[in-house]
């Protein structure tokens, strides 16, 4: 489970984010479970769907996915909260606190057992819940614990993907000028494999992702 420290710097950084992207965020009321939506979507592709051809998962880049979702969630919270990041993390240390013991999501209707549904089966309700406005973390830490990840890793990786959204920001994203295929490759694959050589709890942990993203990065030019 998170700790107190960790969900501190999960709001620092998302709040940093969206004060980045936009710094009238919480007034423009961005629809940020609408992107829940299209990231669960995303996230389905990469488990493979598809029954009448063969796929297989891409557990890493499902596992990113859930990662952009986290993003999204951390959002929605603090739009609640007014911006009030101890407020946002208030209510999400009661959520987690209450969610481990949610067995059964009620929802459209019907009661919905957790444990008894496949991983695309959560992932197509993750996004029913999300298009009805609903934050649902059991159901997140459902979808999390059948792609292979505990919250300690998806901290990991959501602060990868934070310095690599900002790094986006910092290159041209917003104005379109910033490429996100590197050398062939999709800039969350790079991401990953660079994740995979450091230690997330360095200190100086941001300023080597930050570092190799822009070496990475200047090999496009």
């Amino acid at each position: 489970m998170l700790n107190d420290s960790q969900i501190s710097t999960l709001f620092t950084l998302q709040a940093g984010m969206n004060d980045r992207v936009d710094p009238n965020w919480l007034s423009a009321n961005y629809p940020y479970l609408r992107a829940v939506v299209i990231e669960a979507a995303e996230a389905i592709e990469h488990h493979g769907w598809k029954w009448w051809k063969h796929q297989e998962r891409d557990t890493a880049q499902l596992q990113m996915e859930l990662v952009d979702i986290w993003h999204f969630i951390l959002s929605e919270i603090l739009l609640r909260c007014g911006g009030d990041k101890e407020a946002a993390k208030a209510y999400l240390e009661n959520q987690l606190a209450n969610q481990s013991a949610q067995q059964v999501l009620r929802f459209d209707g019907q009661e919905i057992e957790l444990a008894q549904h496949s991983l695309l089966e959560k992932l197509q309700t993750l996004i029913g819940t999300a298009a009805a406005g609903r934050i649902e973390l059991a159901l997140f830490q459902g979808i999390m614990t059948d792609s292979g990840i505990d919250w300690d890793e998806l901290f990991r990786q959501y602060v990868g993907k934070n310095m690599l959204n900002l790094f986006r920001q910092e290159h041209g994203y917003q104005d379109g000028t910033y490429s996100k295929m590197w050398n062939g490759r999709e800039d969350n694959e790079v991401l990953v494999e660079i994740l995979n050589t450091l230690d997330p709890s360095h200190p100086e942990f941001q300023g080597q992702l930050n570092r190799q993203l822009g070496q990475e990065y200047s090999k496009n030019s």
